[in-house]
């Protein structure tokens, strides 16, 4: 890992003595191995008489409108709902947070009924005064890649223009906001002991349940039947023509962020065929008819 990284993980360690853990450490944790490598954050597996992840922000939480002092105080609470593994520890000068690990099942397949009813229990968490303003992160990530002085193509820009036609209808949306995750994709979503649970709540603010679920849906990219038989069961019945809307709505601009968010990468993961890939995907949806 990184030079830098790796000072902010052992000056992490150092502090083992004020982790919150249950049972408590008697030792330095040692580490295991690096469980990811980083496409903005870099999360280490290390261990004592028990195991830890510590995350290392490989990035500026600002520039992506991150609200760690919000995802601290919901990773609490979410532990005491019984969704997320105990916080032990938040640094936020180190940039680092330390979490009990979860060792996963080696069956890890989507089960709608699962993620719906993890779904109901992020969404009674408690509010937070943050709130997830989704014109701003458009406009904070085209305004980066402008200050980077890096074009995003003809493709993108009208694609813009699109979604900026899109979001003042998102913004009349009826639904109250609720506490999100706001990133509950596959690789967000565990089953450790025969149980689905949600890490990595960095994108956690109040905002529409349905963006939530816009987020799992195109994020996964589901099928149309899985599709319809997650949003069915989340809300118990049949969605009304103005929530399909609303999802479509959603979907488009999560998938537009999608795109920013790698654009502004300074090492993106992704080769160009994979941009050119989320772009045409984009293309595609925002082509199709409103419902």
């Amino acid at each position: 890992m990184p030079a830098d990284i790796r000072l902010k993980l052992d000056q992490t360690l150092a502090q083992w003595p004020q982790w919150n853990c249950s049972p408590a450490v008697s030792r330095a944790p040692t580490i295991v191995k690096v469980l990811t490598p980083g496409i903005s954050n870099f999360s280490i597996l290390v261990e004592s008489e028990q195991r830890f992840v510590v995350r290392i922000d490989g990035i500026n939480p600002t520039t992506h409108g991150l609200c760690r002092q919000t995802e601290w105080r919901t990773l609490d609470a979410a532990y005491n709902l019984g969704v997320t593994p105990r916080p032990c520890y938040f640094n936020p000068e180190l940039g680092s947070l330390v979490c009990d690990y979860l060792a996963p099942d080696n069956e890890q397949s989507i089960q709608v009924a699962d993620i719906a009813h993890l779904l109901h229990g992020i969404h009674r968490l408690p509010a937070r005064h943050y709130r997830l303003n989704l014109g701003n992160r458009v406009l904070r990530y085209e305004k980066t890649l402008e200050q980077q002085g890096r074009a995003i193509g003809n493709s993108a820009l009208a694609h813009s223009a699109a979604v900026s036609g899109l979001l003042p209808q998102v913004g009349e949306e009826p639904q109250e906001p609720v506490l999100c995750h706001n990133d509950l994709l596959h690789a967000n979503r565990l089953y450790s002991g025969g149980k689905l649970w949600a890490i990595d709540w960095e994108y956690c603010a109040m905002a529409s349940p349905l963006y939530d679920l816009a987020v799992i849906i195109n994020g996964d990219e589901l099928p149309a039947d899985l599709s319809e038989t997650l949003l069915q069961a989340y809300l118990g019945r049949a969605p009304h023509d103005r929530e399909r809307s609303a999802l479509y709505r959603y979907g488009c601009v999560y998938r537009y962020l999608e795109l920013l968010w790698y654009l502004t990468l300074e090492n993106p993961n992704l080769e160009p065929s994979g941009i050119d890939e989320k772009m045409s995907a984009l293309t595609v949806m925002l082509e199709q008819p409103i419902h």
